[in-house]
Order: structure tokens, then C-alpha cells, then sequence
């Protein structure tokens, strides 16, 4: 009888995409809130817990988005660079004007924080892949976008 080969588990997946997105971009987002979109420290702690509690459902899921796109990708630096920070923008910012407008951004402001988030997504989408890979290596996980985890892994 021939086995399957083992594949990863769903909720270890589930928790290594979960960790490296809440260590992530807890920092960059208090960054931006702070200095790009000019939120008060309370906005931001709100933001950043909204933030974190918004990250554990979307996690996985765009761990998922990420491997899919990254199938595109060549081997090359540049092609690696272009499809993470896509896979990013496209997933991410969308989550985080909601974040922010809801944690009291307005305005200037809200545009400021959505197109700083938007830049330093472009700017973070390849060194947040190859953290998501570390994680996922430390998790005993094999990296996305090579052999994809599905949503039954």
C-alpha cells in the first residue's frame, strides 16, 4: 500500500504564520501609526490590539494568498521581491485602513497611515516572506511558495 507523504499539520501551520505576522508587523505598525500617521500612543496601543486580535483569523490565510502568488515567482532576487511585496500590498493594506480608521485615524491621517502602510509594505513584502519562511522552519515547516501548504495541510 502506498503512504502519503506526511504533510504539515494545519494547526502548526495555522501557529507559525500567526506568530511571524503579530511579531512582524506589531513593530512596523507602531511605527507607522506613530510617526507616518501621527496617532496618539493611546491609538496606537488600541490599533496595535486591534491589530493583534485582526491578525489571528487573517494569519493563516494570507500564509496561504503568499504561497499562492510566490508559485509565480522565478528563483531570481528581483521576481522573489516583486510577488511578496504584491502578495503584501494586495492582502494587507486593505485590513490595516480598516484598522487604523477604526482605532481613530481620519482624514489626512488616514490616508497618510494607509499610504505609509501601502510603501512600507511594498518595501516589507520580501523581508516579511524570507521572517515567514524562518518561522516556518522553526515551526518544522517547509517555506511557501515553493510547495504550497493548502488549507488541508
Amino acid at each position: 500500500m502506498l503512504q502519503r507523504p506526511q504533510q504539515p499539520k494545519r494547526w502548526t501551520a495555522f501557529f507559525a504564520d500567526t506568530t511571524a505576522l503579530i511579531l512582524f508587523f506589531t513593530t512596523t505598525g507602531i511605527i507607522n501609526e506613530r510617526f507616518i500617521a501621527g496617532m496618539t500612543w493611546d491609538q496606537v496601543l488600541h490599533a496595535r490590539l486591534l491589530g493583534a486580535a485582526l491578525m489571528i483569523p487573517v494569519a493563516r490565510p494570507y500564509g496561504i494568498w503568499r504561497d499562492w502568488l510566490m508559485r509565480r515567482a522565478s528563483q531570481g532576487r528581483a521576481s522573489r521581491l516583486l510577488w511578496d511585496s504584491i502578495a503584501l500590498v494586495s492582502f494587507q493594506v486593505p485590513i490595516y485602513a480598516a484598522i487604523i480608521a477604526f482605532s481613530g485615524a481620519s482624514g489626512v491621517g488616514l490616508v497618510r497611515g494607509t499610504l505609509g502602510a501601502a510603501l512600507m509594505m511594498l518595501f516589507l513584502g520580501r523581508p516579511y516572506g524570507a521572517f515567514l519562511n524562518g518561522i516556518r522552519r522553526v515551526f518544522g515547516l517547509p517555506p511557501g511558495g515553493d510547495k504550497p501548504m493548502s488549507l488541508d495541510s
